[in-house]
């Protein structure tokens, strides 16, 4: 049976054979044993109604065992045979093109090169799943192969509920993952319904279908570093070279963080627990050297200082053994962050320092108690070790990844005298938002759908050129950012940044989206590029997201715990012409932590994907700015007045700034 023929058979019509799983594959943690017995049998009756009736006497005691040995249930029997990865757009079954560019897109979220656990659905951050099991893969990809552009697909957390009618404007995929009632959001709340099969966590970019692999945060970590570097250095001196830069975690967005340091220019040493995500990124060319003894660690790493060298470095180990023994041995580290995935902390998203990997995947299944407990011991050895560095001049931010909120909890010693906010700002504090996110600048990313390098390539040109050209018209409160970006882009290629399909990603402002998607859509238009191209965002963008303790960590008015910004971005998006659009709870720092949308739009070098460009891309950025603005926050005065003077038609409120003597009346 051809590639075409399996996609349109969706479930088949004939129960597959039982298929290996190859011993090297890197798989998903066995989740806890949460449910009743008569949960159980819920969890079981639920993905038993994927298939026919006659099929359920032999599935029903294998979907048990699954959900006995790994506490969810796969239906690893489903997984195609064929290859899994993004196939040039024109090799896809579809009535409808834009149908099509998101099969494309599903398939590189599920490549085993760009997917953490790829036999389990799941794509990064431990538990970011593109689907819960592999029946509603197979549905999902039948129903975008025979829709028409006259229909959309629902997607509930995985589920794809079906087509319905509609019309050419509107969105060709709804997906909402997670989005449960408040007060059932707790981590264990997750772990209940995941196993029952009816809510999924769809992190950021996995389960909406926008996921470009590690270079999807390559970029923003490496302006992060660069800018945390400059804001350290002191005046004169080179703010890179030399420099360490201390951090954990290679699996999924984590992975980045080498590359980037690489880009920077620094000393970068990363420690990973899974030796298996360690040399995936090795092999990638992600990280120059992997280290597995400390002695040999330390003093590479004294050489590599003495000689201003820039490596980066993985550690086959716990960070909290680099950030104790580099304290004793006297290493000065200039910047620190961690990027384990806390927003998971119980299941697989951190690694205690007191256990090998191997005893921490057996205890989080077999004694999740006791493994909290590891959890918060290791946590507040961590902090402790970073506070010792700290005080000797360690530069050290949060990134966002619920390591600060999670320490807290545990007890660490890891508050501000006020008792009310952490010692430490996020990067998003002192570094992404005043400088970036307040000026509407976020990660507006592409994949070109023809799968050639080529056109890649020439997307590269067209979006430098147009950067160029906006620098020079440019104010000087955002002169640097284009800079960057510039610099950014023409190293692209150089820096070997693609894994899976044919993608980019640099930060723009509503400007800046706008006229590159213009430029696109004409070479389109023109024949100079050969296919498609499909448009998105990281969801961590000036909109997108509402999340406290990362993406509106700057927001100060009182409002950063509400959620209406990404309500009304994924409302907005869908109406304006996106292909298809998505709002999650949770991504980055947890299951009812955040609430996050995103995107998707396919630019065909039609009149009609110019409109909806223009149209979408405006509001897609400026909706964020205007609550930013509201905020009080400077950077998005200045950006949304210049907004308002660029587009007549439109009219935002302003904020009106009292003297604080005024306020003095309690």
């Amino acid at each position: 049976m051809t590639f075409k023929e399996q996609i349109l058979q969706g479930i088949p019509s004939e129960l597959p054979e039982l298929k290996p799983i190859p011993e090297n594959a890197n798989r998903a943690p066995k989740r806890k044993d949460i449910l009743t017995k008569e949960e159980k049998q819920l969890a079981l009756k639920n993905a038993l109604r994927y298939f026919p009736k006659e099929w359920h006497k032999q599935l029903a005691p294998e979907f048990a065992e699954e959900l006995k040995k790994y506490g969810r249930i796969y239906m690893y029997r489903f997984r195609p045979d064929y290859e899994m990865y993004a196939r040039p757009v024109e090799e896809y079954p579809a009535k409808s093109k834009q149908a099509a560019a998101i099969m494309l897109m599903i398939q590189n979220n599920l490549d085993p090169a760009v997917a953490q656990h790829p036999y389990e659905l799941i794509t990064y951050g431990g538990n970011g799943s593109v689907f819960m099991n592999w029946a509603q893969y197979l549905l999902t990809m039948k129903y975008l192969a025979t829709m028409t552009d006259e229909q959309t697909l629902v997607m509930y957390s995985g589920h794809p509920m079906g087509l319905f009618p509609s019309h050419k404007d509107a969105p060709r995929v709804v997906v909402t993952n997670g989005m449960v009632i408040p007060n059932y959001s707790s981590q264990d709340d997750w772990e209940r319904f995941n196993a029952l099969g009816v809510s999924q966590y769809g992190q950021m970019t996995a389960g909406s279908y926008m996921y470009i692999g590690p270079q999807g945060i390559v970029h923003g970590t490496t302006i992060t570093v660069m800018n945390a570097a400059r804001k350290v250095a002191k005046l004169g001196e080179d703010p890179f070279r030399g420099k360490l830069f201390v951090s954990s975690g290679l699996g999924g967005m984590s992975g980045a963080q080498p590359k980037a340091g690489d880009i920077t220019g620094v000393i970068s040493v990363v420690a990973e627990v899974n030796p298996a995500a360690a040399h995936k990124r090795h092999d990638q060319g992600w990280v120059d050297e992997l280290i597995d003894d400390m002695d040999t660690l330390i003093e590479r790493v004294k050489k590599a200082k003495a000689d201003k060298e820039v490596v980066s470095i993985a550690y086959l180990g716990n960070v909290v053994d680099v950030w104790e023994k580099f304290d004793e041995a006297g290493i000065f580290i200039d910047l620190g962050s961690d990027q384990t995935s806390l927003h998971n902390p119980w299941s697989g998203g951190y690694y205690p320092v007191s256990l090998t990997f191997e005893e921490a995947n057996e205890m989080m299944a077999n004694d999740p108690e006791r493994f909290k407990e590891e959890v918060r011991a290791s946590l507040r050895r961590q902090a402790a070790a970073i506070n010792n560095h700290t005080a000797k001049g360690t530069y050290f931010f949060d990134y966002g990844n619920a390591f600060l909120l999670e320490a807290s909890r545990a007890g660490a010693d890891i508050m501000d005298e006020n008792g009310k906010d952490f010692r430490y700002k996020s990067y998003v504090q002192d570094i992404m938002g005043p400088m970036f996110f307040d000026y509407g600048f976020g990660p507006f990313r592409w994949v070109c759908a023809s799968g050639d390098p080529k056109d890649l390539e020439l997307t590269d040109k067209i979006a430098s050129d147009v950067l160029e050209e906006l620098m020079n018209e440019s104010p000087d409160p955002i002169k640097s950012q284009m800079a960057d970006n510039i610099q950014w882009i023409k190293g692209a290629q150089e820096n070997r940044l693609v894994v899976g399909s044919q993608a980019r990603i640099l930060y723009a402002d509503a400007e800046g989206r706008i006229r590159i998607a213009e430029a696109f859509n004409k070479a389109i238009r023109e024949g100079k590029l050969s296919g498609p191209v499909v448009l998105g965002r990281d969801h961590h963008d000036v909109s997108g997201t509402d999340s406290p303790y990362r993406e509106t960590s700057n927001i100060y008015d009182g409002s950063r715990f509400t959620a209406d910004m990404a309500i009304q971005n994924v409302i907005g998006d869908s109406f304006r012409g996106a292909t298809w659009v998505s709002i999650h709870n949770g991504g980055g720092v947890g299951w009812g932590e955040v609430i996050n949308g995103g995107f998707g739009m396919v630019l065909d070098g039609s009149d009609d994907a110019d409109r909806r460009l223009r149209s979408m891309l405006f509001w897609d950025v400026n909706n964020g700015i205007s609550r930013r603005s509201w905020a009080r926050n400077e950077g998005a005065m200045f950006a949304i007045e210049r907004a308002m003077e660029r587009e007549p038609l439109l009219k935002v409120t302003v904020p009106q700034i009292p003297d604080d003597e005024v306020l003095d009346v309690f």
